[in-house]
C-alpha cells in the first residue's frame, strides 16, 4: 500500500511540473492586451516575393510578368529597360498594328492592359533581339501553326484565366490546338465586342461548324438568324465541364430547362424519352419540322411506340392515303398533349 501511495504521489508531482512549464512557455510567446486577455502574437511577416523576371529572359518566359502588371520594362528615367525597345520602335515597322490603342488592350488607364505595362512587348516579349535580327525572328508570334498556337495561347492565358476562360485547358478547342488568334484579333477586330475576326459571333462559329450553320437556316430554328440569340447563349467556346461545351449544367437537359423551365418537372407521370434526353425528339440547331422535331409525327412517336393500345399497325402510306383521324394536324399529340409529363392522377397515358 505504501509503495502504491508513493507511486501516485510521484505521478502527481510530475504532472504538476509539466503544467507549470507549459503555462510558462505560453506566457513567453504571448502577452496581455489592453483587456487583460492573453492572445497569441501575430505571426512573422511573409517572406518577400521573388524579384521580377530579368529583361534577358526569353520572350515566351517573360510573358506573365509583363502581361499581369508585375513588371514594367521601363527605367526610372522613362527609357526602355535593357532588351526592350518601346512601342515607338515597334510602330516604325508595324504601323498598322498601332490601331491597338483603339481596343480594350490599349486603355492606358487600366493597369491590367498591355498598354499600361510594357506595351507591345507585354505580349510579344522583349523586342531588341528582334530589331537586331536580320531575319526579323526572335519574337513571339501569334499564328495558327501548332508551335505558335501553344506559345501564343500562353501569352493570352497569362491574363485571361478567369470567368469564361477558366476551363480552357483541356477543352475541345484546346485539344485541337486552336489558337486564340484563330477567332480573336487584338489589333484589328471587326466585331463590336470580344474582338472577333468577323462582324458577328454567329458568322465566326459557322466558319468551322458548317453542318450546324445549315440547320439554322431550316424552317424551324433557334432565333439566331434574327439576332435574338447567339451560339454563346448555349455554348462556352472557351471550355466547360461537359462534352458539348454547354454553359449550364453537366447534362444536355439541364441546359434546355434553363430556358424551358415549364418542361422541367418533376412529374408524377414522366415520359421516358424526355427524361433521357431532349434531343431524342428535338434537334436544337434546326429542323424542317415544326418545333424542331427530328421527324414528323406520327413517325417520330412510332420510333418507340410501334405497337401500342391502338390497332397493331404502323401508320404509314395506307393510313396517309385514307386520311386517318390519327394522322391529322399534330398527330399523336392531338390526344397525348402532355407529352413532356403529367401530374394528373389519371395521366399515365399523358392525355390532356
Amino acid at each position: 500500500m505504501r509503495r502504491a501511495a508513493s507511486a501516485w504521489t510521484g505521478i502527481v508531482a510530475v504532472f504538476a511540473m509539466w503544467v507549470v512549464v507549459t503555462v510558462a512557455s505560453i506566457d513567453a510567446r504571448s502577452g496581455p492586451d489592453q483587456e487583460g486577455l492573453v492572445r497569441p502574437k501575430p505571426s512573422a511577416a511573409a517572406p518577400a516575393q521573388a524579384a521580377p523576371l530579368a529583361p534577358s529572359t526569353p520572350a515566351h518566359a517573360s510573358l506573365a510578368a509583363g502581361a499581369t502588371g508585375k513588371f514594367k520594362a521601363t527605367l526610372a528615367n522613362g527609357q526602355p529597360a535593357p532588351g526592350f525597345t518601346g512601342d515607338d520602335t515597334c510602330i516604325q515597322c508595324h504601323e498598322a498594328q498601332g490601331s491597338i490603342n483603339k481596343t480594350p488592350h490599349g486603355r492606358v488607364n487600366n493597369p491590367r492592359t498591355p498598354s499600361a505595362n510594357s506595351g507591345c512587348e507585354s505580349c510579344h516579349g522583349p523586342g531588341q533581339a528582334h530589331v537586331d535580327d536580320d531575319d526579323k525572328g526572335k519574337i513571339l508570334r501569334f499564328g495558327d501553326t501548332k508551335e505558335d498556337a501553344r506559345i501564343g495561347n500562353e501569352a493570352c492565358l497569362s491574363c485571361h484565366t478567369k470567368g469564361p476562360h477558366a476551363l480552357w485547358d483541356g477543352s475541345a478547342h484546346d485539344a485541337r490546338n486552336m489558337a486564340c488568334s484563330s477567332c480573336h484579333s487584338v489589333h484589328t477586330p471587326k466585331s463590336f465586342e470580344n474582338q472577333l475576326k468577323t462582324d458577328t459571333q454567329t458568322a465566326l462559329c459557322q466558319s468551322c461548324h458548317q453542318q450546324q450553320a445549315a440547320k439554322m437556316r431550316r424552317a424551324s430554328h433557334m432565333p439566331i438568324a434574327e439576332g435574338k440569340m447567339e451560339c454563346s447563349s448555349c455554348h462556352n467556346a472557351h471550355g466547360a465541364t461537359n462534352v458539348k461545351l454547354l454553359k449550364v449544367g453537366n447534362w444536355l437537359n439541364e441546359s434546355c430547362i434553363s430556358c424551358h423551365t415549364e418542361k422541367r418537372g418533376p412529374f408524377l407521370h414522366e415520359h421516358a424519352a424526355v427524361r433521357d434526353n431532349c434531343v431524342s425528339c428535338h434537334d436544337p440547331h434546326g429542323s424542317p419540322h415544326e418545333r424542331m422535331l427530328i421527324a414528323k409525327q406520327p413517325m417520330l412517336c412510332q420510333r418507340c411506340h410501334n405497337h401500342s393500345r391502338h390497332p397493331a399497325t404502323i401508320y404509314d402510306q395506307t393510313q396517309l392515303n385514307n386520311r386517318s383521324n390519327r394522322m391529322l394536324s399534330r398527330g399523336c399529340v392531338n390526344c397525348h398533349s402532355a407529352i413532356h409529363g403529367s401530374n394528373h392522377p389519371a395521366g399515365v397515358t399523358l392525355l390532356r
